[in-house]
């Protein structure tokens, strides 16, 4: 355990991430060239041909041809500047952890312009195909939805928080809008790994199980990245408050009822979705094991930090995560009201309906949660800014500090979320 401890985690993770998007660059780039012109360089089918079979790449191909083919300039233009994305992805973190604010901005207005163009690409291909000719049915055409406003929207919210001079709130947009980026090569990355788990599956119905959980680990991933790169203790600018606690002494916006109400209503959400998969029998029951199994660790390390960030007092870390937890818990009910429409006003059946609410629950919520966190900071800083450099800040009052409550808080949470939790 110590030598695990020991490990240097966050420069790990960078090192993975980083590696990851070199790799797939390339591939992304020139993964449709074959369809514009067969027998061009594909490396990225070359590979997952030796990894798994040419036949497994072979058949999902052919079903492509058709649907590919109505939009291929436009999906070309998205590949090739997706691939460009991965390349310049590395460029923005770098730049940020090294503190180098000129090539940082310089690179992020190419960042920024290259998603509005890719995510256009995107956006024509999926107006010029019908659900049901997306890989993997429609499905899979409401998550490539989903991912395509939530890059659009966050990458937006985080020029907007760079303006108006939030740097912690820009960064988590951007981290937000770079992990759902990350989709893409985490996604053929498991077209190669979960034909060894579940051997004889072709690659759309690997596709479905991957769809499960891609949404929840790429939004867990930017919240750790969030958490690791975050340093507490700076002035919120034009306030001389601490960034470390942006709670402006006002108290948390998720009480403790509140969050208790979240688990219960979240638990309940989990056994409806649970209950349901698994009547649909085997392929059901793959298609739950994809969701709950990526859900219940992001819950455990999410809860874990939580108690943790209460215990040492760090009320900025303890919001967040509270945050955080809290949109986690209420994903299950979130798919769960997002199927009733997909089933009466978007003519899907039931079961599909409830997979593609089940697919972008997690996305949605964690975008949720970051917008409430970006709100929470501007709400402490317009306190601040009305308590004034000669006036006491709210946070100077102890009985309205949350770290006032907070040892007996985290002792009841820890005593009751066992029973009223969901994972």
């Amino acid at each position: 355990m110590n030598r695990l401890q020991r490990v240097p985690w966050p420069r790990v993770a960078t090192l993975a991430v980083v590696t990851l998007c070199l790799v797939y660059a390339p591939v992304a780039m020139t993964e449709l060239w074959s369809y514009a012109r067969p027998g061009a360089p594909a490396p990225g089918e070359w590979i997952l041909g030796r990894t798994v079979s040419p036949e497994y790449v072979a058949e999902a191909l052919r079903t492509r041809v058709a649907p590919y083919g109505r939009s291929l300039v436009p999906l070309v233009v998205h590949s090739v500047l997706g691939g460009a994305l991965m390349l310049l992805g590395p460029v923005q973190l770098l730049s940020a952890v090294r503190r180098r604010p000129r090539l940082h901005r310089a690179a992020g207005v190419v960042f920024a312009v290259t998603v509005y163009a890719s995510m256009a690409g995107a956006a024509v291909y999926l107006v010029r195909t019908a659900p049901e000719d997306a890989f993997s049915g429609p499905t899979f055409w409401i998550a490539l939805a989903a991912i395509l406003v939530g890059t659009t929207l966050s990458v937006t919210f985080g020029i907007l928080a760079a303006l108006g001079r939030f740097p912690d709130l820009h960064q988590r947009w951007m981290l937000l809008c770079y992990g759902y980026l990350m989709t893409a090569p985490l996604l053929r990355l498991e077209w190669g790994a979960l034909p060894r788990l579940l051997p004889g599956l072709s690659m759309e119905e690997i596709n479905r199980v991957a769809t499960m959980h891609l949404g929840s680990v790429v939004v867990f991933g930017a919240l750790l990245a969030s958490r690791a790169l975050d340093r507490g203790g700076r002035p919120v600018p034009g306030t001389g408050a601490p960034a470390a606690d942006p709670l402006g002494g006002a108290g948390t916006w998720v009480p403790f009822p509140a969050l208790v109400l979240a688990h219960l209503a979240g638990g309940a959400a989990l056994a409806r979705i649970g209950w349901s998969f698994l009547s649909w029998g085997p392929v059901g029951g793959r298609l739950l094991l994809g969701y709950l199994i990526p859900y219940a660790a992001a819950f455990a390390v999410m809860t874990v930090r939580h108690r943790r960030a209460g215990r040492r007092g760090d009320g900025w870390a303890r919001e967040e995560w509270r945050l955080h937890l809290t949109a986690l818990c209420l994903a299950p009910l979130f798919s769960l009201a997002a199927a009733v429409p997909l089933d009466r006003y978007a003519g899907l059946d039931r079961p599909t309906a409830l997979i593609a609410g089940v697919a972008v629950g997690c996305g949605m919520t964690a975008f949720a949660a970051t917008a409430g966190l970006s709100l929470r900071v501007m709400y402490a800083r317009e306190l601040s800014r009305r308590a004034g450099p000669g006036r006491p800040s709210p946070a100077a009052h102890p009985q309205l500090s949350p770290q006032a409550t907070e040892s007996r808080e985290s002792r009841a949470y820890g005593s009751r979320t066992a029973g009223a939790g969901t994972g």
